[in-house]
């Protein structure tokens, strides 16, 4: 029983880490512009079907193809955002974007259904089926690289918020939206930006997803109802709490799922959130509401 609690626990922090990664651009964008992203699971999805394609038609390596899907997913999000989220009035931004995202997301689907079908999808490659034998465990290589993926583009996006302009007008937005229009920052612009950057990063995340998952448009909904719990968990617009919130609730899951019952697991996903919650309400590393409107 040890070991399998110890492999549970090594798998909800690979698997973590991967959800993380898609946690980050609902995150972001919640932290930056008050949008809550109700399609981002409906981009990942995209994501997947993006690696798909370059893989079976193209005979390109997921990992590689990220060359061309990321910048693919960014230029999306900008379109998103200045087609539809930008239109919303500032009352009510919030609750309206809802609507909207969820709007996008059945458009998205329907997009999806009419190119692919509702047939099962996997991203085949020949790390997915291998293993890596450790101190007695067999880590699945696919969710090694995943792990590395996530770690890398994680550090990148804080390099980018904490080390570029354009990072510190996305921080600047986040802590005082109306200071930093007064001191020039162009929040059409940081929207924007934003918006992308979020998108883009949920192309990594829908890599891993496809390769470690059968797919079809349909599984965005369980996707984004745990990387709302995610994000809700850790803290609306903290990255780094995301990251250890869906580590934390992935490993709980896979321990429940040994120790007690595979059936409980997914229920003990979201009494997690439930549980932090009720002993605090602004997730494990949110902060009080202070910013100005």
């Amino acid at each position: 029983m040890g070991t399998e609690i110890a492999k549970a626990i090594v798998g909800g922090v690979l698997t973590g880490g991967v959800y993380a990664l898609m946690a980050a651009g609902l995150t972001l964008i919640f932290g930056v512009m008050e949008i809550i992203n109700i399609a981002q699971g409906a981009l990942v999805v995209v994501g997947a079907y993006l690696s798909f394609v370059l893989q079976v038609h193209l005979h390109i390596d997921p990992f590689i193809g990220l060359i061309f899907t990321m910048p693919i997913m960014f230029v999306l999000g900008v379109t998103i955002e200045w087609g539809f989220i930008r239109k919303l009035k500032t009352q009510n931004r919030t609750a309206l974007s809802i609507l909207v995202t969820y709007a996008i997301a059945i458009v998205l689907e329907g997009i999806l259904t009419m190119i692919f079908s509702t047939n099962l999808k996997t991203i085949d490659a020949w790390y997915v089926e291998k293993s890596l034998h450790v101190f007695g465990f067999y880590l699945p290589y696919v969710y090694l690289f995943g792990f590395a993926l996530a770690a890398g583009l994680l550090l990148a996006l804080y390099i980018f918020l904490y080390r570029t302009r354009s990072g510190q007008s996305i921080r600047a937005a986040v802590q005082n939206r109306t200071g930093a229009e007064l001191i020039g920052i162009n929040i059409n612009r940081v929207s924007a930006l934003t918006f992308g950057v979020g998108v883009a990063v949920t192309a990594g995340g829908g890599m891993i997803f496809g390769a470690t998952n059968s797919f079809n448009p349909n599984s965005s909904y369980d996707l984004i109802s745990r990387l709302l719990v995610i994000i809700v968990l850790g803290g609306l617009g903290s990255i780094g709490g995301s990251l250890i919130a869906a580590i934390m609730a992935l490993v709980i899951e896979d321990v429940t799922a040994v120790v007690w019952s595979p059936v409980w697991a997914s229920t003990m996903f979201f009494a997690v959130l439930i549980v932090v919650l009720i002993v605090r309400p602004n997730g494990l590393f949110g902060q009080k509401a202070t910013r100005a409107q």
